[in-house]
């Protein structure tokens, strides 16, 4: 089983770091106690659910520059685990100025002098600094950055998380509220008003000949699959880590649920993770 350890100077980035670790598949727990950590990781080892875990340990934790060094001694040991240990940095100038803008307090901050806690906590975790396995110094790293680096050092050669969900809905139930892509498909050929398909939806083959029949629908069709082909990979560099293209119809039965099929079908065939989603298609005609 494979343990990262992530901690470092508070405001160097931990928060990121737990939503792009979960992003490479890591169960992520924040906020762990040293003193919990080993039976933690035995309790997930013994539900056989996960084999990669990520724990953020830092000075939230009651007693955690005494137990720490102590806990990593005692997770390298066990010949079980591959653990590993991030530390989080950036220089002073930058942590003083990310707690500027929030107007948080440094938690060792004396007096409310935050270059005071940032010194403070510097010097008290350099023995701990001194035993990374990896430093990542986030100075002039931007989140998208941080997260492009945490993927290339912990994906491990998996390929990308990446996944798009496609989702059929119906216009008269409401927009999809998750959608970052939304196309209406209501211009199309309405099997709803053809008696020996209206109670059938997208998911049957009669509807799908007739839905698909028409040049409107095959141009359509092509250049949304082409548009989808083209901006993809855009939105894979820019670090998103999933993409709902929501199609929609009238009722959601029918034209939309048989372009959505296709899509899915397709962005597959193209080497992409796909989740089908049919919204409103039990929903009743």
């Amino acid at each position: 089983m494979e343990v990262v350890i992530i901690t470092g100077m508070s405001g160097a980035g931990r928060t990121q770091a737990v939503h792009d670790f979960e992003d490479v598949g890591y169960f992520v727990i924040d906020n762990m106690l040293p003193s919990l950590a080993e039976k933690f990781v035995d309790v997930i080892k013994e539900s056989g659910e996960f084999t990669k875990i990520a724990m953020v340990m830092d000075l939230r934790s009651r007693g955690f520059y005494d137990q720490v060094l102590p806990t990593l001694h005692e997770l390298k040991q066990r010949a079980d685990l591959a653990v590993k240990l991030l530390f989080l940095d950036a220089d002073n100038v930058k942590l003083v100025s990310r707690y500027k803008e929030t107007r948080r307090l440094h938690p060792l901050a004396r007096q409310g002098r935050i270059l005071d806690g940032v010194e403070t906590e510097r010097q008290l975790l350099s023995e701990l600094k001194s035993q990374a396995d990896i430093i990542i110094d986030t100075t002039d790293l931007t989140p998208r950055n941080l997260k492009l680096r945490i993927n290339k050092l912990f994906s491990h050669g998996e390929g990308s998380n990446f996944f798009v969900e496609v989702m059929s809905f119906g216009f008269k139930y409401g927009l999809p509220l998750d959608a970052d892509i939304v196309m209406d498909a209501r211009f199309l050929p309405n099997p709803f008003y053809i008696p020996e398909l209206k109670h059938l939806t997208g998911n049957d083959q009669a509807v799908q000949d007739y839905v698909m029949q028409s040049d409107v629908a095959q141009e359509f069709y092509a250049h949304l699959l082409s548009l989808l082909k083209n901006a993809l990979p855009g939105y894979i560099r820019e670090g998103k880590s999933s993409l709902t293209v929501a199609i929609g119809c009238t009722g959601g039965q029918h034209r939309s649920v048989t372009i959505a099929n296709n899509l899915a079908g397709d962005l597959k065939h193209a080497g992409y993770k796909v989740n089908l989603y049919h919204r409103d298609v039990a929903k009743a005609k």
